[in-house]
């Protein structure tokens, strides 16, 4: 039963971690990345798609992405559907190829960026702590119905509060990463 809470708190950790990452990679840095693009929704016969089940996305160079539909009368909706998003960008078409230029960062945006990861960020961090608590009310309830133990539920409230830090110093590490990629010129 404790095995089970402790489990359940380290799977909603985890999935923590994994949207603090999907956030990052929607913070974009000066360089071309494919993941940036991966927010972007295209009208695709009356119903939202995500642009990367519809076209080719491709690193150029550092700073530009092409994006390839696969289907040729695609071209515009994609270039729309880039264009609407709130990344910023100015896609350029070339027949059938699509190509987004990544525009520099300023001192000011990558700043504001920097802000940004750190909200996503604590973010993270609140939702790992959430899982503790969770985890240590079930645990409490199971002390309420005489389950278990005083011993056993310190010792569970341990190993969860190690799971705890150990999240947190993920949330971190990625954020310092970000911050040092958002950084770079």
């Amino acid at each position: 039963m404790i095995d089970e809470i402790k489990l359940e708190a380290e799977t909603r950790m985890e999935k923590s971690l994994e949207a603090l990452q999907t956030a990052f990679n929607k913070i974009r840095t000066g360089r071309a990345h494919p993941s940036i693009l991966d927010s972007v929704q295209v009208d695709y016969y009356g119903s939202p798609t995500a642009l990367n089940q519809v076209a080719n996305i491709g690193v150029d160079d550092a700073r530009t992405l092409t994006v390839t539909p696969w289907e040729a009368k695609m071209v515009p909706e994609v270039e729309k559907a880039i264009m609407k998003s709130d990344l910023g960008l100015n896609p350029s078409t070339a027949g059938n190829v699509i190509r987004v230029p990544m525009p520099m960062l300023t001192e000011e945006t990558r700043k504001g960026y920097i802000r940004q990861a750190k909200n996503e960020a604590e973010g993270g961090r609140v939702s790992v702590r959430n899982a503790r608590r969770d985890a240590n009310a079930q645990l409490k309830d199971l002390i309420k119905s005489k389950d278990i133990s005083e011993d056993e539920e310190r010792k569970a409230q341990d190993d969860v509060q190690k799971l705890t830090d150990k999240y947190v110093s993920e949330v971190e590490k990625l954020l310092q990463v970000k911050e040092t990629d958002l950084m770079e010129i």
